[in-house]
């Protein structure tokens, strides 16, 4: 059983608002929170108090209560802290869309949910709109922030001034989020995340990510993801940073973003740690107000993390999690003496086991070159969710009875005490951070007439970066071309989730009980 280097600290029982917001001081007020670099306009931690505190009253009014589920559609605007903290403060369930799902896609996550309200932008109301109506929500539940003929929006909510109810709920029970998740394996499920486990997390990350009150924290990664919701605006909004908000990632506008915003902490994914290294256009941009740059959601190799970190002169981290930890468990510490290109350590309150895959054996020793075998990480800890919305047959697979996730993820453990992930058992992709379920590619291939079988698995690009492939078996006579494929893929999915290469072969290779046999694929990709 390996344990965190760090003490262990007493989680507060509290509601993530209660914990956020109940301890403003005086002197936190006029603190500037959150800045549209757009517009320039900054919003003060006391006013985004009573922004979340007026939107929970308009909602209220309107019957949201601790049995409702509100989902948000919404980019890296100012508004979504105050709409996401707003449905907290009255015990509803979040549930958070990527903002680049299709009406499909959209449609799928609010009927699962069971979703009665949507809160949206203009810019994303035409397919917000389309699946809102396909999963029988009224217009009228329908929240369109900026404003939008025939929906409520968040000026006139704001501007009736109400004060939300007094609620009581067990903190330690009662589900905060629904992010969606595949887990190890399979299609998206809903991640049931309570406020004790929101609210331990951000805890958990204090000592461990020092962000200060002085940051200007850069809010590129979406808010939507668990990793944006707790490390960005969670931890910041906790730590009482000005956090600096992107609706969507632009090479340009980000490096201009934290050249005048004087930004000092970034939080990144991979792919924005190969153009910090390797880009000709971060030349042109003044980046000597960032000391730290923080990366996760996917494996950061060192090399490319410590070219980067030379060429702008700042400290890069690594950390790891998964939306079913809320997300963190590991962390390269700040003065950490580790390699970049590990994980770094467990997160205080964190246990964690290496177990074997194969005979489910604890791997405990470390061999000559100070490393354990390769093991499954389990991990036990106040931020492992409570389960799987309605599944409770993916949640056993996932949650032993001694509280242990089952992360999937293989990884060793080093004699100097910090982790390094090597390898998965589960078949995700992801791409530029982003979770990718093979089986959800697959079920959409099969449904084009002439498609008779597919698999999907991920393949590294030129630039070493995950992809998504199919390999597709066609009927007789099909004409079907690769860009036939893609297209069709393209047109029902998400960007991320667009296949990229596609290659066509007579059978799928399966097993006698027909689970497909992604080693074979993969072996046949390196042949």
């Amino acid at each position: 059983m390996y344990q965190s280097p760090f003490p262990r600290i007493d989680v507060p029982d509290q509601s993530i608002y209660d914990y956020l917001f109940g301890s403003l001081a005086d002197d936190d007020l006029d603190r500037v929170a959150l800045i549209d670099p757009g517009s320039g306009a900054e919003t003060t931690y006391g006013g985004l108090r009573a922004q979340v505190d007026g939107f929970a009253g308009a909602l209220a009014a309107r019957g949201v209560d601790t049995d409702t589920v509100v989902a948000v559609l919404c980019p890296n605007v100012p508004a979504f802290a105050t709409v996401f903290h707003g449905i907290l403060r009255l015990g509803a369930v979040v549930t958070t869309i990527n903002s680049l799902y299709t009406a499909r896609e959209i449609e799928t996550q609010l009927r699962d949910a069971a979703a009665t309200w949507l809160v949206t932008v203009s810019p994303l109301l035409p397919q917000a709109l389309a699946a809102a109506r396909a999963a029988g929500l009224d217009d009228d539940r329908v929240i369109v922030l900026d404003g939008a003929e025939g929906h409520l929006d968040l000026r006139s909510l704001l501007g009736e001034g109400r004060t939300p109810p007094e609620v009581r709920f067990n903190p330690s029970t009662h589900v905060a989020v629904l992010p969606y998740s595949s887990g190890t394996t399979g299609v998206p499920k809903g991640v049931m995340l309570s406020h004790r486990n929101l609210v331990a997390n951000v805890h958990q990350c204090r000592p461990v990510i020092e962000i200060s009150s002085a940051d200007r924290v850069l809010a590129v990664l979406p808010f939507f993801h668990i990793y944006g919701m707790t490390v960005l605006l969670n931890l910041a909004l906790k730590q009482r940073a000005s956090l600096v908000t992107m609706p969507r990632f632009d090479l340009t506008e980000f490096l201009r973003s934290v050249q005048d915003q004087r930004c000092t902490f970034l939080f990144i994914a991979p792919p924005i740690a190969v153009a910090l290294a390797k880009h000709p256009l971060v030349d042109e941009f003044d980046l000597s107000s960032v000391h730290s740059v923080f990366s996760g959601a996917a494996p950061l190799d060192g090399e490319t993390a410590e070219t980067a970190g030379r060429r702008i002169g700042a400290r890069f981290f690594q950390g790891y999690g998964m939306s079913e930890l809320s997300p963190v468990s590991h962390a390269i510490p700040a003065g950490g003496e580790m390699p970049v290109s590990s994980v770094g350590v467990l997160l205080p309150n964190v246990e964690a086991k290496l177990v074997d895959p194969e005979t489910g054996d604890e791997l405990e020793i470390h061999g000559d070159d100070g490393l354990t075998a390769p093991g499954e990480i389990w991990v036990r800890g106040p931020n492992v969710m409570l389960g799987y919305l309605n599944r409770p047959d993916a949640t056993a697979e996932t949650l032993d009875d001694d509280g242990f996730l089952h992360t999937g993820d293989i990884g060793v453990h080093h004699v100097d005490g910090y982790f390094t992930i090597v390898d998965r058992l589960k078949e995700l992709i992801k791409y530029h951070g982003y979770q990718i379920a093979p089986a959800e590619l697959e079920a959409l291939l099969l449904s084009h007439p002439q498609i008779q079988d597919a698999a999907v698995i991920g393949v590294l690009d030129d630039d070493e970066q995950e992809i998504p492939k199919a390999f597709v078996v066609v009927g007789p006579g099909s004409e079907l071309t690769e860009d036939d494929v893609k297209a069709f893929v393209a047109a029902e999915v998400a960007p991320h989730k667009k296949v990229r290469r596609v290659e066509f072969i007579d059978v799928i290779p399966k097993s006698t009980s027909g689970k497909i046999l992604r080693k074979d694929l993969r072996a046949r990709e390196r042949a």
